[in-house]
Parts: structure tokens; sequence; C-alpha cells
């Protein structure tokens, strides 16, 4: 229950995600989890309504795996319970403003 909470959590913030990028940021806020574990509960949110799949894309390039790769997007469901993490919604406007400023050099402003 406590991985999945710290997931409700991120996604309160972030309002979207795929697994992947779910994960990166999982491991920089919270004790360290296994990847597996961190999918195991977002396919159980799912199931249970916490979470839920906003769109699933088909990505090429050039993977160890292969050259497709498929990222499945999850959001907030209708059961989900946020109880306001402090740490995640600074760790998350930290992200927009580092986003926003990199914009601004990427435009020459």
């Amino acid at each position: 229950p406590v991985v999945k909470q710290n997931i409700i959590e991120l996604l309160a913030h972030l309002k979207e995600a795929y697994g992947y990028e779910v994960c990166l940021h999982y491991v920089k806020l919270f004790p360290k989890v296994s990847m597996r574990a961190i999918y195991y509960n977002l396919k159980k949110g799912v199931l249970t309504g916490e979470f839920k799949v906003t769109k699933v894309k088909s990505e090429s390039g050039d993977y160890s795996w292969g050259k497709q790769a498929e990222r499945v997007y999850y959001a907030l469901g209708p059961e989900a319970r946020p109880l306001g993490n402090d740490n995640v919604r600074k760790y998350v406007e930290e992200l927009a403003n580092k986003k926003a400023a990199a914009e601004k050099i990427k435009d020459g402003k």
C-alpha cells in the first residue's frame, strides 16, 4: 500500500505520466523499490480504480530490445485518495521551474 500511495501522490501533481517516467521520479523521492514493484502497483491500481490508463503510445527508437517501445500513460482514477505530500509538490514545482528555464534558454530569452 505504501508504494501505491506514493505513486498516487506523484500522479496527483504530475497529472499524467508513463510507467518508466513514474519510476524515474519515484526513486528520486521515496525509498528505493524495484521497477517491478512500481509497475505491479500501477497495474493493481488500474484494477482497483486508483489509476486509469489514459493512452498507450508506440514509440520508435533504438532500444536494447528492438525498434519499438510501448508507453502506457497513467493518471489518477476515481478511487485515488491523495494525501497531499509536500515533498512531492515541491519536487514537481522544481521540475516545472527547470523546464520553464530550459525553454527560455532554448528560445533565446
